[in-house]
């Protein structure tokens, strides 16, 4: 039996991420080795505390109402860009995947909790340079985000 993330699609531009937001809710992107070793347990733990934590750690991709008729490209590469330093933070193997799922909870850092997660994609490693050059683009207009680790 194969493990679930072989199978998975590697989207790896802005457009097609924002056409999958666009065709459907409560999709996530989550940062770890990979839906093989997320769905065993579907857990997360508190790196802090080492509190385990019910529903796996990730970012929801929604579109707020607020965002109202930007971009949905800027808006998939500003939720890929916030947590673009996790790979260095935590260490090799960890990247992006897309999953839909169900909020069950929050963590400590208010990001939801997830359950049921069902992965959809991986996100290629130069999507993230993409939504990286796209957020630094808007500097001038929006200001600059003080991140570590980019």
């Amino acid at each position: 039996m194969s493990a679930p993330e072989e199978d998975l699609p590697v989207l790896s531009t802005l457009a097609e991420v924002a056409r999958l937001v666009a065709q459907q809710q409560g999709l996530y992107v989550r940062w770890s080795q990979g839906p093989g070793a997320d769905l065993a347990e579907a857990s997360s733990t508190d790196d802090l505390t080492g509190v385990p934590m019910p529903g796996l750690s990730a970012n929801p991709l929604d579109v707020e109402d607020w965002w109202a008729d930007r971009s949905l490209e800027l808006w998939v590469a500003r939720r890929l860009y916030d947590y673009a330093h996790l790979p260095h933070d935590k260490g090799p193997g960890v990247r992006p995947w897309v999953l839909r799922g169900r909020e069950t909870g929050r963590g400590p850092d208010n990001e939801p909790l997830v359950t049921d997660a069902e992965p959809l994609c991986w996100i290629a490693e130069e999507l993230i340079d993409a939504a990286k050059e796209a957020v630094a683009r808007q500097e001038r207009e929006w200001g600059t985000l003080r991140r570590g680790g980019r």
